[in-house]
């Protein structure tokens, strides 16, 4: 099932009109066949960022998407009415209440458009539904903003394989039921 414009405000999603031009892109689930199209963005939005691209190009292999990505179950899409996908977001389980945001890639010329922020408010309306306390995001510098703009709090400043970025986490409204 699709699902249109919702925006975040302190973590909680609700329903509301995005950007005016982003209202033809539809959030679902992913399927295998979207596999190449999300290669393709997460290269083109990683490279995008002149501050990661040389780090990125010395060590290429990291610009690969695994093969299992998708069926894990945990992947969404945002895509155009007629079905070009121009964004992604992926997660996992860690336990005790926690998800983790692993992945959010949008093709460049859509950044700034609500994709993302649409991605991301779909995962928390999936995750009220689930026994889910809080989403985890490590946060590189450049996508600090957007993050505190969707209510994410930092927790601390942590050593990746790039350099450092920031612990964040957005809490959840308790619900009862549902699994991970």
């Amino acid at each position: 099932m699709a699902w249109r414009s919702r925006s975040v405000t302190s973590g909680v999603p609700h329903t509301s009109d995005v950007a005016e031009d982003i209202e033809a892109v539809l959030v679902r689930r992913a399927g295998p066949h979207d596999h190449s199209a999300l290669q393709g963005i997460y290269r083109t939005a990683s490279l995008g960022n002149a501050g990661d691209r040389d780090a990125l190009l010395a060590h290429p292999e990291v610009l690969t998407l695994p093969d299992d990505l998708i069926s894990h179950g945990r992947t969404w899409v945002a895509a155009t009415a007629d079905g070009t996908v121009v964004g992604f977001a992926s997660t996992s389980p860690k336990g005790d209440g926690v998800l983790e945001l692993d992945d959010l890639f949008v093709e460049p010329r859509f950044q700034r458009r609500g994709t993302a922020r649409m991605l991301v408010a779909r995962i928390l309306a999936e995750a009220a539904g689930e026994q889910v306390t809080r989403l985890e995001v490590t946060a590189n510098d450049h996508a600090l903003g957007f993050y505190r703009g969707l209510g994410f709090k930092e927790d601390g400043r942590v050593h990746t394989q790039f350099g450092v970025g920031t612990r964040m986490h957005v809490p959840l409204p308790e619900h009862p039921g549902g699994t991970l």
